[in-house]
């Protein structure tokens, strides 16, 4: 079948292209992109789209990258297709985000052409991606550890988050060969650009592309049909699993603000598979991609399960795992978590009456026992008013305290019955304490101190309500 007709046909099979939208064409001047900007001017009217021709100048090579621009434009004006061509400093954004030259120049670019498609109103980008390239990429992936779905290499249609929106892009050339490409443009007298940085080795793909393929084909001269019959399967594989992962999602996991929380027990029923793709869902959930999220970071996440509470694992885009006793808390930021507002300092109350400190709002009243009404209310705490002194405090713990926690004959540290009490460990710097001069009187939220409780022999009741603010 003719390269035009099988591109039609996998576009078509793949529904890559909607019918009567503009396409966002990226064209970087070499074989690849230039037959695909020629295949779809002649598809144009079949598919039913209009094409925009974009091209970035990532100022990496000098004259050379200033003649590609020049050609991109001159191609899409024998076509007839509106451009948009422009220039954008790669090595200084590589500088100010402490990433590799090549991820530099492919956030550039696919940030640029985000801003092109808001533009014109393309909601995808098209790009010329070959067999061989998805060959490569499986490779890659195999080198770089990416785990199973790595496996699946590059796909006909892929999200991608750039700073500002998802993107969507379409390979329509990803069942054709490089060298189909260079005699397409060939017959039909085109003359792309020659990319001389693709004949470094430096880059890894570089080195796959011209060192490691061949070595493999040495072995097995079929190795590109043999890795992509690997992508396939594992592709169907990675997709049974994860329509599994998506109903099991709402069982294990729940949105709490910006947090995912995760059961344990339910987590930990599941196979180490299904443990993987929930968790991989997870950040892909709070994150809105898995761009940077390779296979390590997940089996990290499935060592710890088991880890004691209180562990915490960073991952990328600001992400913390946390280990908490009966839950997993993904998040961007684990202060958030605590329910209770920072105390940075020791703050007097009044016995009578309202005091305000920061976060907090405290009522205090002295009432009869006949009118105590005493319920579970965790933030009202009922005490022997003639027992409590005549100067209280609010703080956070402090090392060391102590208390008699109620219903107990043994004194406890603080921090133990918070342990024994499983409060999460990024709340308890938080939790309000009520003191007097010499005792705690009351972990707020939890337990007042044995020795100031209410009695038979309790004449009055001091009431304190606390209120977050």
């Amino acid at each position: 079948m003719p390269l035009e007709e099988r591109v039609l046909s996998f576009v078509q099979e793949h529904r890559l292209t909607p019918n009567y939208k503009t396409v966002l064409v990226a064209v970087s001047g070499g074989q690849d992109s230039v037959c695909l900007l020629y295949v779809l001017n002649n598809l144009k009217t079949t598919l039913g789209i209009s094409l925009h021709v974009a091209h970035l100048d990532h100022q990496l090579r000098g004259k050379e990258s200033t003649g590609d621009a020049r050609y991109v434009a001159g191609l899409a004006k024998r076509f007839g297709i509106p451009a948009t061509i422009e220039k954008r400093d790669v090595m200084q954004y590589q500088k100010e985000n402490g990433v590799s030259l090549e991820e530099a120049a492919r956030e550039v670019r696919y940030n640029f052409l985000a801003e092109v498609a808001d533009k014109i109103g393309a909601d995808r980008v098209v790009t010329g991606h070959t067999l061989n390239d998805n060959a490569e990429t499986i490779l890659l992936h195999l080198i770089r550890g990416s785990g199973t779905r790595g496996l699946r290499g590059l796909q006909p249609s892929t999200k991608w988050q750039t700073a500002t929106r998802k993107l969507m892009v379409v390979r329509p050339l990803l069942e054709i060969r490089r060298e189909e490409t260079a005699a397409y443009c060939a017959s039909h007298q085109l003359k792309p650009r020659l990319d001389a940085t693709n004949l470094s080795l430096e880059p890894l793909r570089n080195r796959v592309r011209l060192q490691l393929l061949p070595l493999l084909k040495s072995y097995n001269p079929q190795v590109v049909e043999s890795l992509l019959r690997t992508a396939h399967i594992a592709g169907e594989d990675i997709a049974f699993l994860e329509k599994e992962a998506s109903h099991l999602y709402q069982k294990v996991a729940r949105k709490n603000g910006d947090t995912i929380v995760l059961e344990k027990a339910a987590l930990l029923k599941l196979s180490p598979g299904m443990q993987r793709h929930l968790l991989r869902l997870a950040i892909e959930k709070l994150a809105g991609n898995l761009k940077d999220i390779e296979a390590r970071h997940i089996e990290e996440l499935i060592q710890a399960l088991n880890k004691p509470s209180g562990k915490k694992i960073s991952l990328p885009y600001g992400l913390v795992f946390i280990i908490d006793y009966d839950r997993y808390l993904l998040c961007r930021d684990n202060s958030n978590l605590s329910p209770f507002p920072k105390l940075d300092r020791e703050y007097p109350v009044k016995i009578t009456g309202k005091t305000v400190v920061p976060g907090w709002r405290i009522q205090a009243t002295v009432i009869k026992k006949n009118e105590s009404t005493l319920n579970d209310d965790q933030f009202k705490g009922y005490f022997d008013y003639d027992l409590v002194g005549k100067k209280l405090t609010l703080r956070s713990r402090k090392r060391g305290d102590r208390f008699q926690p109620l219903g107990m004959k043994e004194m406890k540290k603080i921090g133990q019955f918070m342990i024994d009490a499983r409060i999460p460990h990024d709340w308890r710097a938080s939790i309000p304490i009520i003191c007097n001069e010499d005792k705690v009187l009351w972990v707020v939220g939890y337990r007042i101190d044995e020795r100031v409780k209410v009695t038979e022999n309790t004449k009055k009741i001091l009431r304190l309500k606390l209120e977050q603010v």
